[in-house]
């Protein structure tokens, strides 16, 4: 029979410095299956550090991480990942398809399949952007760049999809298409997103989790304004329409 956490992300305890600087402290969550929450917080508070804990690519000095009850090791053929866009060389000459292909990219072997090629388009498709895929990616807009971004987190077929910062520099249409995307995706898989625009997030995701060295998780509905000014030390100003919130003075990774 199998245990209700194994469906879940638990981080039990965990620390983790970087030279010699606390990054993150004591910090134990749960995020259930079938979350869709933005991870929030000021420049340095960890957020980029706790997306790398989860997909194993750093490991915590302190604690025990469990993904799906398995270890991130293990679990990382079901987490699709896509780190931010300004830290990615995408200057060099390839198409859209070719871009998408690098997220079937496995260790054991350096070919693709025709089901390789399969899951690709049907994950372009996924963010409407199939009449693209033998398109120079270069020629695409910045907007159009994210998604299929995406898709390349996407075509592994992953339970969990991490995406940080995935509506940096785009307007807000297309910041606003982009969510309706991924609010269809959360039908099928756990979303995390690292996000500055709290405001706007706080719309289309069902819980914050604030991080600034040590991790607290909230519902949409309890954020406000003395809570936001709490995360990022700094003077914001809050409006709530019906959950929809526009903030002032946020930082920017």
């Amino acid at each position: 029979m199998q245990n209700n956490n194994d469906n879940d992300i638990i981080l039990n305890n965990i620390s983790f410095a970087y030279k010699q600087r606390n990054i993150l402290e004591n910090v134990d969550l749960v995020i259930k299956k079938g979350e869709f929450a933005s991870i929030v917080g000021p420049n340095g508070g960890g957020k980029t550090t706790l997306l790398k804990l989860i997909l194993g690519l750093i490991k915590p000095d302190r604690g025990v991480i469990r993904i799906f009850g398995k270890s991130p090791d293990k679990a990382r053929q079901q987490i699709g990942y896509m780190p931010q866009y300004a830290h990615l060389d995408m200057d060099f000459p390839a198409t859209v398809m070719d871009v998408v292909l690098m997220g079937r990219l496995r260790k054991t072997t350096l070919w693709f399949s025709k089901k390789d090629r399969i899951e690709v388009l049907t994950a372009i498709d996924e963010i409407g952007m199939s009449a693209f895929a033998n398109t120079d990616f270069n020629e695409l807009s910045g907007g159009q760049k994210q998604r299929i971004l995406i898709a390349r987190a996407l075509c592994s077929s992953p339970d969990i999809l991490l995406l940080d910062e995935p509506t940096a520099n785009v307007d807000q249409q297309t910041e606003k298409n982009l969510f309706s995307i991924l609010q269809k995706l959360n039908t099928k898989m756990t979303i995390l997103l690292v996000s500055h625009d709290i405001g706007f997030v706080s719309k289309y995701v069902k819980s914050v989790i604030c991080v600034n060295r040590q991790v607290v998780i909230h519902p949409t509905t309890l954020i406000n304004g003395a809570m936001i000014k709490d995360i990022y030390h700094g003077d914001l100003k809050m409006v709530r329409h019906d959950h929809r919130c526009s903030q002032k003075g946020h930082t920017h990774d």
